[in-house]
C-alpha cells in the first residue's frame, strides 16, 4: 500500500471512531432537549439510550462472521451510513418506538465499524496492532469535544440539534476520503508474522480463545464500573467533596489518554501483548487495592490517575490484537466474539451494580477488586498456555 493511500486509510478509519465516540455519549448528553422533542420524560431518553447495548449485542457476531467473507470496506461504510441515519433520525423520529430502534441502529453501527476496522489495522502492514490501540484515543477524543459543542450551544442559545448536523457532517466528508482508497486483503502477508501462535495445538487455541473472550467481559466491566460509581463512593466513603470525587474521573480520562499514548509506542517497539497485559492488570490491581483500602486524597488521586492508564488506556484492544493474531484468519469472527462479551458487560454490572449498592457502594468497589484480580488471573493463564510457543 503507497504512503498517501495508506495515510488516507487511517485518517478515514480513526475519523469514523471520533465520530463513535460522539455518538456513545450524545443522547446522554442532550437528555433534556431530546425529552422535549419526543415529549418524553428523562427516564424514556434514558431507557432509549439501553437500544445502543441491544444493538451491539445482536449484531456483533452476525457482522463479524461475515466481515470474514465480504469486503471489510463494506462494513466500514454500513456502519458510516447506520450512524448517519442515527444522527439525523433522531432529530426526525419523535415516535418512543422508532428513537429506540435508532438507537438500537447505532449499536449496529458500532458493531459494524469494529468489525470491518480492526481486523484491518493487522492487515496493513509491521506493527500495525499498535494503530488498533489508538482508536480508543480517537473515541476518547470524541467524548471530549461534544459536551463543548453542547455546552457552547446552550451557551449562545443555539439549536441543539447542530451536534447531530456536526457528526452528520463529518461522516459525509469522511465517505470521499475512503472513497478511492483499496482497503487491504484479507489474511495477507503479515499472517506471516503470527506462526509462533498458529503452531499451538489445537486445545491450546481453544483455552486461549475461551480466556480471552473472558476478558473481553473483565476489560470492559472494569472501565464501566469505575467510571459509574468511584465518584459517589469518594464522596459517601471517603468523605471527598462534589468537585474531589468527579475530579477522580478527569484523572482517570486523563490517564487514559496517556495510556493509549504510551501503549502505542511499546507495541510499536515490539513488546509483546502478553507481556503488556500482564503488567497493566497487576498494576490496576493494585490501583483497586489503594482505592478500598486507603482514604489519603493525595495517594487515591494518583492511583486513580494511574487506573486509567492502566485499565483504559489500550489494554481492552491489546487484548483483541493478542485474540487476532491467535486466530488470524477469522479476525472479523473474534472481533465480534471479542466485543459480544464486552457488550454482555455493559448490560450486566450495571445490574450487578446496583443490587451490591443496595447493601453498601464498599462492596460495589470490592468487587470490582475482584474483577481485576480475576484479569490478572487470566493473563496468567494467557501466559501460561502460551510460553513454550511464543
Amino acid at each position: 500500500m503507497q504512503k498517501k493511500e495508506y495515510r488516507h486509510l487511517t485518517i478515514g478509519l480513526y475519523l469514523n471512531y471520533f465520530v463513535h465516540g460522539v455518538g456513545l455519549i450524545i443522547l446522554a448528553q442532550n437528555m433534556q432537549e431530546l425529552g422535549r422533542l419526543w415529549g418524553q420524560p428523562l427516564a424514556n431518553v434514558s431507557y432509549v439510550i439501553s437500544g445502543i447495548g441491544i444493538g451491539r449485542l445482536l449484531a456483533y457476531l452476525i457482522l463479524g462472521n461475515l466481515a470474514d467473507k465480504y469486503d471489510r470496506k463494506l462494513f466500514v461504510y454500513f456502519g458510516m451510513f447506520s450512524y448517519f441515519v442515527f444522527f439525523l433520525g433522531v432529530l426526525i423520529v419523535h415516535n418512543l418506538t422508532g428513537v429506540y430502534l435508532l438507537a438500537i441502529l447505532a449499536g449496529i453501527a458500532n458493531s459494524a465499524l469494529d468489525s470491518g476496522t480492526y481486523p484491518v489495522f493487522l492487515e496493513i502492514g509491521t506493527n500495525n496492532g499498535a494503530s488498533n490501540i489508538l482508536i480508543k484515543s480517537f473515541m476518547s477524543l470524541g467524548e471530549f469535544f461534544l459536551p463543548l459543542v453542547v455546552s457552547f450551544l446552550e451557551i449562545h442559545n443555539l439549536w441543539f440539534g447542530w451536534s447531530f448536523v456536526f457528526a452528520s457532517i463529518v461522516l459525509i466528508l469522511n465517505v470521499f476520503v475512503l472513497i478511492p482508497v483499496k482497503f487491504p486483503a484479507k489474511n495477507n502477508r503479515v499472517e506471516t508474522k503470527l506462526n509462533p501462535f498458529i503452531s499451538l495445538s489445537i486445545t491450546r487455541h481453544l483455552a486461549l480463545g475461551v480466556l480471552l473472550s473472558l476478558y473481553g467481559y473483565v476489560s470492559m466491566a472494569t472501565m464501566i464500573l469505575y467510571t459509574q460509581w468511584i465518584s459517589l463512593y469518594a464522596g459517601k466513603q471517603l468523605n471527598f467533596n462534589n468537585f474531589q470525587a468527579h475530579l477522580l474521573v478527569s484523572l482517570y480520562s486523563i490517564g487514559s489518554i496517556i495510556g493509549v499514548l504510551i501503549l502505542f509506542i511499546l507495541l510499536r517497539r515490539n513488546i509483546t501483548e502478553i507481556r503488556l497485559l500482564m503488567a497493566l492488570n497487576i498494576v490496576s490491581m493494585i490501583s483497586l487495592i489503594v482505592v478500598n483500602f486507603s482514604s489519603n486524597r493525595m495517594l487515591v488521586y494518583l492511583v486513580s490517575f494511574t487506573f486509567g492508564f492502566s485499565a483504559a488506556g489500550g489494554v481492552m484492544q491489546t487484548g483483541l490484537n493478542l485474540f487476532l493474531k491467535i486466530y488470524p484468519k477469522h479476525k472479523g469472527k473474534v472481533t465480534g466474539i471479542f466485543f459480544t462479551f464486552g457488550s454482555i458487560a455493559s448490560f450486566s454490572i450495571p445490574i450487578i451494580t446496583g443490587i451490591l449498592s443496595k447493601i453498601s457502594i464498599e462492596k460495589v468497589l470490592k468487587f470490582e477488586l475482584i474483577l481485576t484480580l480475576i484479569g490478572v488471573l487470566i493473563s496468567l493463564g494467557i501466559k501460561i498456555i502460551s510460553e513454550k510457543k511464543v
